[in-house]
């Protein structure tokens, strides 16, 4: 029998020159992503700060999973889980920052980490938390889906243009463009103070609006829409604090 003849990958670390693309400090780190491959290479390559980031992702999956067992057993805990999961998310994406700017070890993993992790929490959470709380209707998941593809639009152009930016001395973005995905945590906010005073399900402010009849959409999805819309703007400008 003939054996196919196996591939040969060239290894990173012949490469003498860094892409242009690539800043040395980052093309070092890929370079230690790919020099070898062991199983465990990429948890050898995390920092403190990766894994803080991914405490926000971990976050995120929980809010999710915790709305799908409220929906299962009707038990308000998991509601009340889902819902502060949420900020808890925002916490570790607040101080991950901070953890890689205190130590210096701000990577280019980091970065693709933290906006994936940021998609989950702000962005896949909120609208499931949504869907959960009576928006369920067709027109109400069209507005919860696009909501979700404005943040995870936003995210890529930040990742695309975070090197051209205006940065202040410490290295952080001076401003944003459009509104930062955690700014979601204002929707979980409102929704839940909705379902403190049980105003949720059928009893969502401003109802049902039918536009033709078979399609119909609750008021309070339109705060999703706009949310999404601000956060795919080009010219609003968001300082960053």
């Amino acid at each position: 029998m003939s054996q196919r003849p196996k591939t040969v990958r060239q290894s990173t670390s012949e490469l003498e020159v860094p892409p242009t693309t690539l800043t040395k400090k980052q093309f070092q780190q890929v370079q230690n992503l790919t020099k070898d491959d062991g199983h465990f290479n990429l948890v050898r390559n995390f920092n403190l700060a990766d894994a803080i980031t991914l405490c926000n992702g971990a976050c995120g999956a929980l809010s999710i999973f915790s709305n799908l067992r409220y929906l299962i057993s009707h038990d308000a805990y998991y509601l009340k889980l889902a819902m502060w999961c949420i900020p808890l998310g925002f916490t570790f994406d607040v101080f991950d920052g901070r953890v890689a700017r205190w130590r210096k070890t701000s990577s280019i993993l980091g970065q693709e980490l933290d906006s994936l992790a940021d998609a989950i929490s702000f962005g896949v959470a909120p609208a499931v938390l949504g869907f959960v709380l009576g928006m369920q209707s067709f027109l109400d998941t069209v507005v919860l889906t696009c909501f979700v593809c404005c943040g995870i639009a936003r995210l890529a152009r930040y990742n695309a243009t975070v090197a051209i930016m205006p940065h202040d001395q410490s290295g952080k973005v001076t401003y944003f463009e459009g509104t930062p995905i955690p700014t979601s945590l204002i929707l979980v906010g409102i929704l839940a103070y909705l379902t403190h005073h049980g105003q949720v399900g059928d009893r969502l402010p401003g109802g049902l609006i039918e536009i033709i009849p078979g399609y119909s959409f609750h008021a309070m999805v339109v705060m999703f829409g706009i949310s999404g819309t601000l956060m795919v703007s080009k010219s609003l400008k968001i300082p960053k604090l």
